[in-house]
């Protein structure tokens, strides 16, 4: 086996991103496999890029091995800012695989020459930061489905996973032509493309699941949920994604307001398999269409979700949010701090936890929760601040499998129970020490848990800005020293927070929290800098 080290950048990445979580995700054996890189540069296989990420996940599942589904993937992309075409470093590769909190990240080539296709394939294990054998396959094109499927193999192979053979034999392909109209449909911009060529994919092969899957994402994002449907009623009865298929049928019930054929599917999907964004969706469909005790109400199935998945920071939200709906306020508070205690830059958070606290008669805590949901979301700075909370706020789940991503530590929730502000100062000391001795892994991960036990205090978030910050993660850092701000008004976070503008290139911000640090201290040498450093580049 090849025992290739990375870089230093590389590790410093993994230490910085990985967090405690990453123990963790060594144990799911999660793979995300990213679109291998086109090097012959032959146009007219660009579908090939996106097709190879599908293919081999496609191809791992059916032996066994865990992959990251395509809209993980996608939604990782997206939430890194990253185009959806086009290789990505080492480097990149690993942040966005510990976003979806992979234990693996898969990378390769292709090559067209000669009539013949040349795959290579390298895994990465985050947990070590160690290269795994590459895998090499050749072959014509009409042979592309065996090429993937060898490379499948391979891969489990040099990483001593044993390939569930007959669940890999019972994947049938479709025809070449299908496939390829249909990678093209997920790759194109423009939506009426799209349709054309996930409709040439069905015309191929009427009994193409994977492009029914495909309209309905195109018929989604236009709003045509009765078209949605449609598509995804069409998948087969004994098709591997009909369960899926009938996941989607109830999101697009939804906003058709067929809200009693919505809880019935959800509700058969439940009795089948419990999920957590099963209990979601169905307190969303009582939320909406109003409930029973024998029904169940809103509050009981999102208190089943965070029961059944602790991590996922949106349950706590509708689950304090129904709470509020149902006038019960103290458990509202109670579910709502939960919330921003998970994610302190939930800006609805803040504003419904603030009116309950209103409602609770402490208006002074409820004006502050207000006012931070303003400084962190732009829709609540548009609002007045005495507008009451608003409906529709409920969060529904798009994905059946819970997201493969971080998890605040178990240990750390149950401390939370006891002493809180005690440990809180703990972490953050510890952190402190870390964070100047530049050992990032460690004080990201006690920053993150003082953050927790104590959310509103301002020093572990200034850190964490600073090194969100010092690793190009601007729209984190500038919300983490937004919190920070927000809780106390220190020269040194307006400091970071101008600098963290100057790197997104918003000089006029920039100029604002480097005016307000002078205006705070006179005599501070990194205001003074600052400000004569802003006013020489607007100068210029």
């Amino acid at each position: 086996m090849v025992n290739q080290r990375f870089p230093p950048i590389v590790l410093a990445l993994l230490a910085i991103l990985g967090m405690p979580a990453l123990a963790r995700q060594s144990a799911t054996g999660s793979v995300l496999v990213l679109p291998f890189e086109n090097v012959g540069r032959e146009a007219r296989l660009y579908w090939l890029e996106e097709a190879s990420a599908v293919l081999l996940a496609d191809n791992l599942n059916a032996m066994g091995v865990t992959a990251i589904t395509r809209p993980e993937r996608v939604s990782a992309f997206e939430q890194l800012h990253l185009p959806s075409t086009g290789s990505l470093s080492h480097a990149t590769a690993i942040k966005v695989g510990l976003l979806v909190g992979a234990s693996e990240v898969v990378l390769g080539t292709l090559e067209f020459s000669g009539g013949q296709l040349s795959v290579k394939a390298r895994s990465i294990r985050l947990d070590t930061g160690r290269m795994r054998p590459e895998v090499l396959q050749r072959g014509p094109l009409p042979e592309l489905f065996q090429i993937f499927e060898r490379i499948a193999r391979g891969l489990a192979s040099s990483a001593g996973i044993k390939a569930d053979e007959q669940r890999a034999e019972s994947v049938r392909p479709p025809s070449l032509d299908a496939f390829e109209s249909y990678i093209k449909g997920l790759v194109a911009e423009a939506t009426e493309t799209r349709i054309k060529f996930f409709e040439s994919a069905l015309d191929l092969q009427p009994r193409y699941d994977q492009a029914q899957l495909g309209l309905w994402e195109v018929y989604t994002d236009r709003d045509e949920h009765a078209k949605a449907l449609a598509a995804v009623e069409a998948v087969s009865a004994g098709s591997p994604l009909v369960r899926r298929a009938r996941f989607l049928g109830g999101l697009s019930q939804l906003p058709l307001k067929r809200y009693d054929e919505a809880f019935a599917t959800f509700k058969a999907l439940l009795d089948e398999e419990p999920a957590p964004a099963l209990y979601n969706n169905l307190g969303v469909v009582q939320l909406r269409r109003g409930s029973t005790p024998q029904t169940g109400t809103p509050a009981y199935f999102f208190n089943k979700a965070v029961e059944t998945e602790p991590g996922d920071q949106d349950y706590f939200f509708n689950l304090g949010y129904a709470y509020w709906a149902d006038r019960d306020v103290p458990a509202a508070i109670y579910w709502l701090r939960e919330a921003v205690r998970r994610d302190p830059t939930d800006g609805d958070a803040h504003f419904v936890l603030g009116a309950a606290l209103q409602a609770a008669n402490t208006p002074t805590e409820g004006a502050r929760e207000k006012e931070l949901a303003r400084l962190l979301d732009a829709d609540w700075e548009r609002r007045p601040a005495a507008e009451p909370v608003p409906k529709g706020l409920e969060r529904i789940k798009t994905e059946l499998r819970t997201p493969l991503a971080y998890r605040l530590d178990t240990a750390v929730m149950k401390t939370a129970q006891r002493e809180q502000r005690e440990l809180a100062g703990f972490h953050l000391e510890r952190g402190r020490r870390l964070f100047e001795q530049e050992q990032n892994q460690e004080a990201i991960a006690e920053l993150r848990k003082s953050v927790f036990l104590n959310p509103y205090a301002a020093e572990p978030h200034l850190l964490l800005g600073r090194i969100l910050l010092g690793t190009g993660q601007l729209k984190e850092a500038i919300e983490a020293l937004k919190v920070s701000l927000w809780c106390e008004e220190t020269v040194a976070a307006h400091i970071a927070l101008a600098e963290a503008y100057v790197q997104a290139d918003d000089t006029a911000a920039a100029r604002r929290e480097a005016e307000r640090a002078l205006t705070l201290d006179p005599a501070s040498p990194g205001a003074k800098n600052l400000v004569d450093r802003l006013s020489r580049a607007k100068g210029q």
